[in-house]
């Protein structure tokens, strides 16, 4: 884990940006159509990490993004060029556009502040999308990653992030995949070789002091 020091001066309030990756009722809610998971993500306690960031980041005047995966009811758009796609056609639960399924899942509190980003395809939140060119309006320099899944859309996410020039902070324990064991194989042999791995903990301290310095 990186030293405060180090930490806090990536994440400065001004420049750091909040990314939380497919955090939507149809994917970590009760009726998610991955219920394993769902399971995962709220047994570990990521969801419940990611809200406690959401929240340290409204109090820090660090802006929050929300990436939602959605679809059309006609599916036009959408990707099939890989199993993972066909097998989503195939779900009793579609996370289908103005849906319970695509809005922000609880714990976690949706501010007026925060922008959601919604993509109609592919795999990455931010490749594609508007994010890339959110994060540069803002004067982002550092994105924090959360969400799921640790298997997906999180790695390319970081991937994404870093090619486009941002340095990336990852909180372990606000990320989530299937199995649990593999979710620490991926940060510790793939994403911290690209990213700064933290806390929870860690990162709302810094937020914390950074607030306090105001």
């Amino acid at each position: 884990m990186p030293s405060y020091e180090r930490l806090g001066e990536l994440l400065d309030p001004a420049s750091t940006v909040l990314l939380t990756v497919e955090c939507q009722q149809g994917v970590v809610g009760p009726d998610s159509a991955l219920p394993e998971l769902a399971r995962e993500a709220r047994s570990s306690g990521a969801l419940r990490n990611v809200a406690r960031l959401v929240a340290g980041a409204h109090e820090s005047g660090v802006q929050v993004i929300h990436a939602v995966a959605e679809r059309r009811p006609d599916g036009r758009g959408a990707n099939r060029n890989a199993r993972l796609f066909r097998a989503a056609e195939r779900l009793p639960v579609h996370q289908l556009a103005g849906s319970t399924a695509v809005r922000v899942a609880p714990p976690i509190e949706v501010a007026e502040e925060d922008l959601v980003v919604r993509r109609l395809h592919g795999l990455s939140p931010i490749h594609g999308t508007e994010v890339d060119a959110l994060l540069r309006n803002l004067g982002c320099r550092t994105l924090i990653v959360t969400g799921v899944s640790a298997n997906v859309a999180v790695p390319n996410a970081v991937f994404d992030a870093v090619n486009l020039g941002y340095t990336v902070v990852v909180p372990a324990d606000a990320i989530a995949g299937v199995p649990a064991e593999y979710t620490p194989a991926m940060i510790r042999n793939t994403l911290a070789l690209v990213a700064t791995i933290a806390a929870t903990d860690e990162v709302l301290g810094c937020l914390t002091r950074a607030r306090q310095r105001r």
